[in-house]
């Protein structure tokens, strides 16, 4: 079957999805492409490589360019020329993939490098955001391979069937706005059910050398792969899919030696949770995190990838692995043996060189490293299991584990769920179920059906447990929790990423801690934090005390995978007659209206909205769980601006004084009051303010509630961008301390913007109610291009007018 005569490789501008260097050598790899035949979806894996020496365009299905591994070889050597010094392999890659090898400034913590992914992916929540402001670009088709994955809409109530069949008749109108916007605009798409976007993507789209982007935060996850793959805002992934540069501030390197190799009960989990306990939840922030050294053998592939994902929890742009053969193995048995041969061919390219610098080196001797639980209320505060519940004593956390959740983008490959299996298998044959509630959520369709097929999945059910949807879930808030009251205090274990407060089931007094797989599920068989399972005995159904044997599990699944059923959708080559329908009426979607531009002066008088205490994720700005629904629908959104945000006057959340009327409401209330009446407004925040997700309506809801400054001490790096993006002024102050001179009831003017220039401080002019008044500095980190963005409105206006 001749694939191009398919449709498939077609591409708007050339009717090629291979990056060439000269026409006469034109020659390609096609991978995997996945059709569909038949009444039954009956899937056919067609791999035809041409030219083994062929420039690798890991383009699959969706059209665009893409680089080669010759183009990545020849830029590599450019600028290790230029540099005159080793290169890591995060730079091999980042600059491989530099739009001007040759004239691009390149200083680590300091230029903004201008870049060409080769691909774009986007979950369903920031999708429709992301779709709206490309529709808005006016532009016809994406520019480069981009895929939707429906992962973030499906609520955890019953189990997988019952869920995804009720996610499918509530969000309707979304899915059939994001399939119809991809089927328009050349982006394939993912339907409900097809797993969690991270796992697609190594599972089909990440390879060693690729440089990816992703409108979630935890798109680091295809670092398990030997990619560079970063966590962006829609408005990001609007430039890429429009053929525009991208830009990123040059980062800094970390490097984690790892030695020694994994043993028993700890897990690749552990190296994350230790990193995050040494580095803190801002310690990785402008920096790619590039684990190296002998103790990498020692880690699979999807564990490498674990490691990655929740790198995102330290602010790291980035984490990476080298190109070793526990990746081989796993691009073979994911069919894609030709990538692994090509990748093979420039494995000098995929590792770092010798002798390369860090900017710091962090040591981690794996056979020393013990299983760690992290939390609650932030992934940084790191316990080894055997002292956790000796801490939650002292601390007054509950013991009593409520709920153990496994699975998530993080940790549900099938090595992690069949090592959760052995254990639960273990308690079975002594007569034992789990104490704790018990969910499984496998990470895509792949995972879920082969672990189905395996016995894995009974096992699980029979322990306890159940299998809910290939999909975030509870991970990301989207949990119908009734176990437990609002308000009443608990504990949950779970395997995800993420522990801020109220993130899984909005409840505040839920105390939530990250672990491994493994540990999950010992603590949920023995329903309390206070087991250590290296150490600590269960009681057996007829009395007999028993200690669990660690872990075990197959790295790969002995026979291929099992690809379940089909859950694709390629865009057909023609659509011209494809309409993108969004209703005037409609409280899920809202077509965008472009913001003001800057008119030329300097921003006066500026109502301090509210000055946030302590930390400030995304969640805290723009809460997920059953706000998801409004993410297409930017004025529904807003309604939960900064909600979650500790007001410093009060210590309350969502309760500040309206200075207009002198009465209190919540915060999207005040703020809409405001700008009915023509005020703008300065939100006044502390360190690391926005860490979290990469949701950009953390950034437009400030925005379209008349927000025009966000003033903190400290940013985390995708929120300050975002809020450039639409056209913000995500400012500093150069001295932290003067955050205390700012009080709630303040006005704030910025001074200095006609001469508004990369590198030079702005002045804030702080307005007491006594009259009296401040002088503060404040920085940025604004280059010319996004000094542009301001100036224009938003970065989108910026793109129109260079149309």
């Amino acid at each position: 079957m001749d694939a191009l005569k398919l449709g498939f490789l077609t591409s708007p501008d050339s009717n090629t999805v291979l990056s060439v260097n000269k026409m006469a050598s034109y020659c390609m790899t096609v991978t995997r492409l996945r059709l569909v035949l038949g009444e039954g979806a009956r899937r056919l894996h067609v791999s035809a490589a041409f030219n083994a020496k062929a420039k690798v365009a890991m383009s699959r299905f969706e059209p665009g360019t893409s680089i080669s591994y010759e183009k990545l070889h020849e830029n590599i050597n450019i600028v290790r020329k230029r540099l005159n010094r080793p290169l890591t392999l995060s730079e091999k890659i980042v600059y491989g993939h530099l739009d001007d090898p040759v004239g691009q400034d390149i200083a680590r913590g300091r230029t903004y490098l201008r870049l060409r992914p080769d691909r774009v992916a986007m979950q369903d929540a920031t999708a429709q955001m992301a779709m709206l402001q490309f529709i808005s670009s006016g532009l016809p088709k994406v520019a480069v391979p981009s895929t939707i994955h429906c992962d973030h809409l499906i609520e955890a109530q019953i189990g997988g069937v019952e869920d995804l069949k009720r996610a499918k008749e509530v969000n309707q109108e979304v899915y059939n706005f994001l399939a119809t916007a991809g089927a328009k605009y050349g982006v394939g798409f993912w339907k409900p059910g097809s797993g969690i976007i991270h796992q697609i993507i190594l599972e089909n789209y990440a390879y060693p050398g690729v440089l990816l982007i992703g409108t979630d935060s935890h798109t680091p996850n295809g670092g398990g792969l030997g990619s560079i793959c970063i966590g962006v805002g829609g408005a990001d992934a609007v430039d890429v899919m429009a053929g525009i540069p991208w830009e990123l501030k040059c980062p800094n390197v970390i490097g984690v030696k790892l030695t020694g190799s994994l043993s028993g009960w700890t897990s690749p989990k552990d190296v994350i949770l230790k990193v995050a306990g040494i580095l803190t939840v801002k310690g990785g922030t402008g920096a790619i995190v590039e684990y190296h050294g002998p103790g990498v053998d020692s880690i699979s592939c999807t564990g490498m990838a674990t490691i990655c994902n929740m790198g995102a929890e330290i602010g790291a742009t980035t984490s990476v692995f080298p190109y070793n053969h526990r990746m081989k193995t796993y691009l073979n048995k994911t069919g894609r043996a030709d990538i692994a041969a090509l990748a093979d061919e420039h494995k000098d390219d995929l590792v770092p060189d010798k002798g390369c610098k860090y900017d710091h080196v962090i040591e981690i001797n794996l056979s020393e490293l013990k299983p760690h639980i992290n939390g609650p209320f932030t992934p940084d505060l790191a316990h080894p299991v055997s002292e956790i519940g000796a801490v939650a004593e002292k601390n007054g956390w509950p013991l009593e584990v409520k709920v153990g959740l496994i699975g998530s983008c993080t940790n549900s490959s099938y090595e992690d769920m069949g090592r959760a299996a052995s254990l639960a298998k273990q308690a079975l044959d002594k007569g034992l179920k789990c104490k704790a509630a018990f969910t499984v959520t496998p990470g895509s369709e792949q995972i879920r059906a082969t672990i189905e097929r395996d016995g894995f999945s009974k096992i699980l059910r029979d322990v306890g447990g159940v299998v809910l949807a290939n999909a975030c879930g509870p991970c990301i808030g989207q949990w119908d929790r009734k176990d437990v009251k609002m308000g009443e205090k608990n504990t949950i274990v779970t395997s995800y990423n993420r522990n801020f407060t109220s993130r899984n089931d909005a409840n505040p007094a839920t105390h939530a801690f990250v672990t491994s797989p493994e540990i999950v599920t010992a603590l949920a068989i023995a329903g309390t934090l206070k087991f250590d399972p290296e150490t600590d005995y269960l009681t057996a159904a007829n009395g007999e005390k028993f200690k669990l044997e660690p872990p075990n599990g197959d790295e790969l699944p002995a026979r291929d995978f099992d690809p379940g059923q089909d859950t694709y959708q390629h865009p057909p080559a023609e659509s011209g007659s494809v309409m993108v329908d969004v209703s005037p009426t409609s409280t899920r979607l809202q077509l965008l209206e472009p913001f003001d531009k800057w008119n030329g002066k300097d921003l006066e008088d500026l109502q301090v909205l509210i000055k946030v205490k302590g930390k400030c994720t995304t969640d805290h700005i723009s809460a997920a769980g059953p706000w998801l629904k409004f993410r297409g629908h930017l004025d529904n959104i807003s309604n939960n601006m900064l909600i979650g945000a500790i007001n410093i006057e009060n210590d309350a959340v969502n309760k500040i004084k309206n200075r207009l009327t002198g009465e209190y409401g919540g915060v999207p209330d005040v703020a809409r009051h405001y700008k009915a009446n023509g005020l703008s407004w300065v939100v006044v925040g502390d360190d690391n303010y926005g860490e979290g997700s990469s949701r950009e309506h953390a950034a437009l809801e400030p925005r379209h509630l008349g927000g025009r400054v966000i003033l903190v001490k400290s940013f985390a790096r995708i929120h300050e961008t975002n809020l450039k993006k639409q056209g913000m002024l995500p400012l500093t102050f150069a001295d932290p301390t003067d955050y205390d001179k700012i009080r709630p009831d303040d006005k704030l003017s910025i001074t200095g913007l006609a001469t508004f220039a990369p590198g030079k401080p702005l002045k804030g002019v702080v307005k007491h109610g006594d009259g009296s008044q401040d002088i503060i500095t404040l920085n940025h980190t604004f280059n010319e291009n996004q000094v542009e963005w301001f100036h224009a409105g938003s970065a989108l206006n910026r793109m129109k007018e260079l149309q």
